[in-house]
C-alpha cells in the first residue's frame, strides 16, 4: 500500500523511484461511452452526488471542470463518523472510501452525465480496491446513492456499459447507499488546484482533465 508514503507533503519526491501508470478509463476513448439510457429529468435546482474512485484529489479536480457543477468537496463515505479522518481511513480498515460530494444543477448537467464523466475519465472502474499507485479498499470504485432514483440510474448505466462491452474487463464499481459523507481535512480541499506542479498530480490527475476537455468538450468548463 502506497498511500501513507505518497499522500504526505513530499509525495512527489517519493514518486521519483516508482513507475507510475496514469489513471484513466480503459475504454478506447471517453467520447465512445454511450449516454445513459436512464437519467434524471433536467430540472433547474441543486442536487448532490457522492462518488468514489481513487484519490479524491483527482476526482475533485475533474468534477470542478464539469459544467453545471457549483462545488466539489473531498471527503469520506462508507464508514462511521468516528473513523472519518485521513489517518484512520488510510489504514483501509474503516469501510470508508475517499470520495467527493458534487453539488450540481440538473438543468445544466444531469446525474447520468456526471456518471459518464466518472466512468469515462475520472477513474478506471475496472480496478478492484485500487487506482494506479494507490492500493486499498479506501480507493475502491463506488457510487453512493442518496435516493432510489440515483440507485436506479447508477445500476442501469453499469448494466448498459457492461452490455456494450465498453471496457475490456468487468466493471468493479459498487453501488451502495449513502449513510453519511464527512468532509476531509482542510489541506485536502482544492489540493490539485493548489499543487499543479506536484509530480503525483502531473502524472495521475492532470491527464484526466485534459481528456475531459478533449473527449467530452460539451461537458467541460475551464472553471
Amino acid at each position: 500500500m502506497t498511500s501513507m508514503l505518497l499522500r504526505t507533503a513530499p509525495r512527489g519526491l517519493a514518486l521519483a523511484g516508482l513507475t507510475v501508470v496514469a489513471i484513466g478509463a480503459t475504454a478506447s476513448a471517453a467520447g465512445s461511452l454511450p449516454d445513459p439510457r436512464v437519467d434524471e429529468a433536467p430540472t433547474r435546482g441543486s442536487e448532490t452526488a457522492v462518488l468514489a474512485g481513487g484519490c479524491f484529489w483527482g476526482m475533485e479536480g475533474v468534477f470542478e471542470h464539469v459544467k453545471g457543477v457549483s462545488q466539489v468537496v473531498s471527503g469520506y463515505a462508507g464508514g462511521a463518523h468516528e473513523t472519518a479522518t485521513y489517518g484512520e481511513v488510510s489504514t483501509g480498515t474503516t469501510g470508508h472510501a475517499e470520495s467527493v460530494r458534487i453539488t450540481y444543477d440538473p438543468s445544466q448537467v444531469t446525474y447520468g452525465q456526471l456518471l459518464k464523466v466518472y466512468f469515462a475519465v475520472a477513474h478506471d472502474p475496472t480496478e478492484v480496491n485500487r487506482q494506479g499507485p494507490d492500493v486499498g479498499t479506501q480507493y475502491r470504485s463506488a457510487i453512493f446513492y442518496a435516493s432510489p432514483e440515483q440507485r436506479r440510474i447508477g445500476e442501469s448505466y453499469i448494466a448498459q456499459l457492461q452490455a456494450a462491452h465498453a471496457f475490456p474487463s468487468p466493471i468493479a464499481t459498487q453501488v451502495a447507499p449513502l449513510k453519511g459523507f464527512y468532509p476531509a481535512e482542510a489541506y485536502h480541499q482544492g489540493y490539485l488546484a493548489r499543487h499543479p506542479d506536484q509530480p503525483y498530480i502531473i502524472i495521475n490527475d492532470l491527464p484526466k482533465i485534459t481528456r475531459l476537455k478533449r473527449e467530452l468538450p460539451g461537458l467541460y468548463t475551464p472553471n
